[in-house]
């Protein structure tokens, strides 16, 4: 029976996990060519590390010793396997003199990092698994942790990442950066799951801070590993957005709409770093949605108050970004602005455009906004239609009280 591990000791090879799984994970997939098999061996090192750390000490460099205890356990095991599959030794063969040449340089480990975060957010992979994948092997959460983010069961979210493995297993996906043709294309598809990733942890209703830091800790991994205009877009954008999370909701839980949010709350170190990491976007001349969408973003964070805002240039930036990314959603966010710069008559109008072709109809936001301009607009029977129909759609609880409490006070 193994002795038990102390306290401190336990907590730091935890912590060390958090930090260093990513990067460990990523250099044994390299040298053994399989995701199963390297993450396997990458536990069956933590666990080495819990028995023979209280006995050695913890080493210097933790990092490359869990990677050689890691791939000398899984020639390990492959060994053992081949004494019952003659076929397969030829092929430990291959892998283990793989293993043995392979340099454990910290340039070329980064690297490995870049190639994996691309094999999990490959195109050919459910949106739904890229996202599990990335969080599971990138960030080292546990299953039981993600499908407690996204409100699902780990048996639900677990099968989802099977499924992805097989994907790449069976798509036989290579673990390779994309060739500079392909970057741009890839890398935007990369970006997309970092900010999905970002986008269900900014939910009111989620246990979601966790994932919002964890995006953000994947978009910081991604500027040290490719410096792009567009990863400093998302970076700064992700930033913005995460500096209002103290004003957005009540002490109850419920949503506090942005004019009216204490700014006092905002984190103005994050303000600081996202508005840097824009304008060094802007500046490239290479920018596109993303650091689009962070520019509106900052314009609301460089101003003291919601009428003090500088709506005719955040109306601009959206006209910049309909060129690029021309959405309905969009649309309805420069309504919004115009609604504020020019008088509500103006946004209602464009708004009233949008319900008519039918494209938001479905979308509760949609509604909300119209109803909000109808109530400002003293046009009661209107707004109280549009904001039951925005309820009816709302797929949130926090969205849902915020609305009853508007139809409340319409009463």
């Amino acid at each position: 029976m193994l002795p038990p591990v102390p306290e401190q000791l336990s907590r730091t090879i935890e912590t060390l996990y958090r930090a260093e799984s990513g990067r460990v994970l990523a250099t044994l997939v390299r040298l053994l060519g399989d995701l199963d098999l390297a993450e396997e061996a990458m536990h069956e090192a933590f666990a080495a590390a819990l028995e023979s750390w209280p006995r050695t000490g913890i080493p210097e460099s933790p990092r490359p010793w869990l990677i050689s205890t890691a791939r000398f356990k899984a020639i390990d095991g492959m060994r053992r396997r081949t004494r019952f599959d003659g076929a397969q030794r030829d092929l430990v063969a291959h892998i283990e003199a793989r293993v043995n040449e392979a340099p454990l340089e910290d340039a070329e480990i980064e690297d490995d990092r870049l190639r994996l975060i691309f094999t999990c957010c490959h195109p050919a992979l459910p949106a739904e698994g890229q996202v599990a994948l990335t969080l599971r092997e990138i960030c080292g959460l546990t299953t039981e942790e993600i499908a407690r983010a996204f409100l699902i069961t780990p048996a639900t979210l677990a099968q989802r990442i099977v499924r992805a493995k097989a994907v790449i297993r069976d798509k036989a996906i290579p673990y390779q950066v994309p060739v500079s043709q392909e970057l741009s294309e890839r890398l935007g598809a990369v970006l997309l799951v970092v900010y999905l990733i970002f986008n269900e942890g900014y939910s009111a209703e989620t246990t979601g801070a966790e994932l919002s830091r964890e995006a953000i800790r994947l978009g910081r991994l991604l500027l040290d590993l490719l410096p792009e205009p567009e990863v400093m877009g998302l970076l700064g954008l992700m930033l913005l957005q995460e500096s209002r999370r103290a004003a957005r909701t009540s002490s109850d839980g419920d949503l506090i709409l942005l004019e009216q949010q204490d700014r006092s709350l905002w984190n103005r170190e994050q303000i600081a770093e996202g508005i840097a990491l824009t304008e060094r976007a802007l500046q490239s001349r290479r920018f596109g949605a993303y650091t689009l969408q962070a520019a509106i973003a900052a314009v609301h964070a460089e101003s003291s108050s919601a009428a003090s805002t500088d709506w005719r240039q955040i109306t601009l930036l959206y006209d910049r970004l309909l060129r690029i990314q021309p959405s309905p959603v969009v649309e309805l966010n420069r309504a919004v602005a115009v609604a504020m710069s020019e008088g509500p008559e103006q946004g209602l109008r464009l708004i009233d455009d949008l319900l008519a072709r039918e494209q938001l109809a479905n979308y509760h936001l949609a509604h909300s906004a119209r109803a909000d301009l109808c109530r400002r607009l003293g046009r009661i029977p209107e707004a109280r239609a549009s904001y039951e129909k925005a309820l009816a759609l709302a797929p949130k609880e926090p969205e849902r009280r915020f609305l009853a409490r508007r139809l409340e006070e319409l009463k």
